[in-house]
């Protein structure tokens, strides 16, 4: 089977939710709930659980690819629907994040499972939250730094929160094997 092929058939699904979490994430971390919180906190999260079910399912390999198409695709539309800098922002934040998600996730496959989306989820969080927040809002009166806090820690509840639905997937979600 062709990698486009291979795509096609088995990672739209999850390319399409990141896509969709992702843009809608961009334009509602524009509207602030309090002095510490933006609607994007409560959306964004949900890209880990995407990113660690596909791993989980298709191995980091095919997890970085929906990571690329997703970033790739994310960008061009979040620069249509939130403006340049928050694309930038996120693009940014996103690329990196997921994919250190990506390999943390990796490297913890095995162990207990919740400790591989637990902990790859909080530790990527805290690079899309600093990375997302200091670009995008970084000289704008905009409080970012109070507004990182309060999505981190917003991030931090939805990671565990995440295990939930992670556990309750696992018997859809075979793990891949994976080739040392």
């Amino acid at each position: 089977m062709t990698n486009t092929s291979t795509f096609i058939k088995e990672l739209w699904l999850p390319t399409l939710a990141m896509i969709v979490i992702v843009v809608v994430s961009n334009i509602v971390v524009q509207i602030p709930i309090n002095d510490w919180l933006t609607w994007g906190a409560l959306t964004y999260p949900v890209s880990f659980l995407v990113t660690d079910l596909t791993n989980r399912r298709y191995g980091p390999a095919k997890a970085r690819m929906v990571v690329y198409v997703g970033f790739a695709l994310a960008v061009i539309l979040s620069i249509e629907f939130a403006g340049a800098r928050i694309a930038v922002a996120s693009g940014t934040a996103f690329l990196l994040a997921q994919l250190f998600d990506v390999y943390v996730y990796n490297r913890l496959r095995g162990h207990a499972w919740w400790q591989s989306p637990l902990i790859s989820s909080v530790l990527a969080s805290a690079l899309d939250t600093a990375l997302f927040f200091s670009i995008a809002f970084y000289a704008t009166p905009v409080p970012w730094v109070t507004l990182g806090l309060g999505d981190y820690g917003v991030k931090l509840v939805l990671a565990l929160s995440m295990l939930v639905p992670f556990r309750a997937l696992m018997h859809y979600v075979s793990p891949a094997e994976i080739k040392s």
